[in-house]
This record gives C-alpha cells, structure tokens and sequence, in this order.
C-alpha cells in the first residue's frame, strides 16, 4: 500500500515552483496577508488556489457562489478559472476586508465578473434563494457550515459542486482526546456529510483539507 507523503514547507515550495505560476494580483494579496500576523490564517492555501482552478477549467464552470471571502485570494483564484461569461458571488460579511478584496479584484480588472455582498452569509443566502449555480466553495464561520452546505445543496442542480475548506481543522479532527467545540463541530459535520445520501464526496489533503461534494 502506497504512504502519502508528509508535504513539508521545503516540499511545499518544490510543488509550487513546478505547479501554474499564480497571477501577480494573487501574489500581491499572499504579500497583504503575510503582514495581518496570525489572522492570515484565514487565506486559501496556494495548492489550493491550483485546485480551484483546475476544477473551474475541467468542469466548465460558469456560476460560482463563494461563502467567505476574507481579502479575495479564492475569489481572485475563482474568478481568474471562470470563462469571459463566468460570474462569481463573493459573500462577506466584514467590510474592511472586503474592501480590500474588492481594490485587488479592481486592480485585476475582474471587478465586472465578481459581485460581493456584504451581509452575514445566512442573510445573503435568503436573497439567493432563487438563484442556480454550478459550484459554491464554502469557507467561512465554521460554527454554521452545516447550515451553509444544506443551503447550498438547495442552489446546485444534479453535477454541482460544493467545495468545503478546513475540513481537517489543523489536523485536529483526527485527534480523539480534543474536545474543543470547533473541532467537535467539524467532525460532526464531515460525518453528515459522509452520511448524505445526495452527494459523493472526497476529502482532498490540500491547505487545512478540502471536502468536494457532487450532487447526485
């Protein structure tokens, strides 16, 4: 049986260098972001941009809801993968830093593809209610994912994408003797998910892991 690899931070820049090169915006925001001391924590992993955008181009893509968008790299990320007809809906309810997302997607001149909504997540998600998308990425208060995956399932047709970040919460989950109510709070929404019959899904070891959910 094969071993997956520990993915040190030597090996880590290995893979990027031989990875697709981002985008000078994506690298200003990694810069910003390295400043903001341990709230920078709240950045997508650079493998992770990859993946998102590896999924947009082979899935064909156009609509894509993102719950959580801190200073943009996803959004950047997202929007950058999306055709010329592409659109995506950045959700966020912090004004500050959604500021400063959407001066990067102005300075990549991406602003016309992505539109922001600043407003809790929940209360966003009521004004969509009509609305279809192919893929929504969630990454936001991981108090209430359960809530935001059971809305986002109501979003999505047959083939759709739900995309969840920080589903292995620092490695924490797996650690039986940890009770920390976040931690508790993913492992019991990796189970319900694990346990929905409506999807198939993958968790994927990249960044603080990723579960990706098709709709069945």
């Amino acid at each position: 049986m094969g071993k997956n690899l520990e993915i040190t931070e030597k090996l880590e820049k290995y893979i990027n260098n031989f990875s697709l090169k981002l985008n000078p915006i994506q690298q200003e925001i990694i810069g910003y972001n390295n400043i903001l001391g341990d709230v920078k924590r709240m950045q997508v992993a650079q493998s992770q941009c990859h993946f998102l955008h590896l999924i947009i181009k082979i899935s064909n893509i156009k609509n894509v809801l993102e719950i959580g968008t801190f200073t943009g790299l996803s959004a950047l990320s997202i929007a950058l993968a999306l055709p010329d007809d592409g659109k995506l809906i950045a959700l966020d309810k912090n004004e500050e830093t959604s500021k400063v997302a959407l001066d990067f997607f102005k300075k990549a001149n991406l602003d016309d593809k992505i539109q922001t909504m600043i407003n809790p997540a929940l209360d966003s998600l009521d004004e969509l209610k009509n609305n279809k998308f192919d893929m929504v990425f969630i990454d936001a208060d991981k108090m209430n994912y359960k809530e935001y995956y059971e809305r986002s399932l109501k979003l999505l047709d047959k083939g759709g994408l739900i995309i969840v970040d920080n589903v292995l919460w620092h490695g924490e989950v797996a650690d039986v003797d940890n009770f920390d109510k976040y931690t508790i709070n993913i492992r019991e929404f990796n189970s319900y998910v694990l346990n929905d019959k409506r999807v198939e899904q993958i968790i994927v070891p990249l960044g603080d892991g990723m579960t990706v959910c098709r709709v069945l």
